[in-house]
Formats: C-alpha cells, structure tokens, sequence
C-alpha cells in the first residue's frame, strides 16, 4: 500500500515532502535532528528525484533492471563451474564484456581473428 510520503516522492514533489516530514517531527531532539538530516538529503537530491519526469521520459526508476543487469552481465560470466578470478581480471574482463554487450567498440575492429570475436559474443 502507498503511503502519502512515498506518492508525494513518486511525483517528484520534494518540497511538500520536506513539509510533511517536519510536521511528523519528533518531540525529542535527536528525532528532530534525524528528521532533519533526511529532509536536507531528500532536498539537496531532488533534481535526482524527479522520478515522475523520469517515466514520461521511458527511464526506469528502480534498481531492478540495474541487478537484472549484473547479473546477466557479470554474474553468469564470471561464476561459471571452476572458475576463479584475481581482482584484477575480474575488472578487466567486466570491462571487456561490458564494453561488448553495449557495443562500445566493435569486434571485427578490435579483434583481428573472427574465431576470437566470436568467442566473446554473448550467448
């Protein structure tokens, strides 16, 4: 169920949020403070927070499509059965892969042998 804050921050509506929150203050002064604290981040993130805007415009607001992301792109490279990875080939093959998968560069070009940019093809 919706609440009425969680509404006013889906439209985008930072300022009547920040009002409705310091209404709902707490009588001791570290709820005053905390309240506080969150009415300055939500105030100095609303250009961040226009998530209305955000869909009209197709973007997505949520984190879901971000972790679907993951891991399409780096969990079912790097966790394949017997694989183990230093820190640093783990970065560079996120990085070639990412860079393919958002076809940054493009592989003929980067890659000489055609058997090698097939095998760095997503399956």
């Amino acid at each position: 169920m919706k609440t009425a804050w969680s509404e006013l921050l889906e439209e985008g509506k930072i300022d009547e949020l920040a009002t409705e929150m310091a209404r709902h203050a707490g009588d001791s002064v570290e709820e005053q403070e905390e309240i506080e604290r969150e009415i300055n981040y939500f105030k100095d993130n609303a250009a961040r927070m226009q998530y209305a805007d955000f869909k009209k415009q197709g973007l997505f607001v949520g984190s879901g499509v971000i972790e679907a992301g993951c891991k399409n792109v780096i969990r079912k490279r790097l966790k394949q059965s017997g694989m183990h990875w230093s820190v640093r080939g783990a970065n560079a093959i996120i990085a070639l892969r990412c860079a393919i998968l958002s076809r940054a560069f493009k592989l003929p070009t980067m890659f000489p042998s055609k058997s090698i940019a097939q095998a760095c093809t997503p399956v």
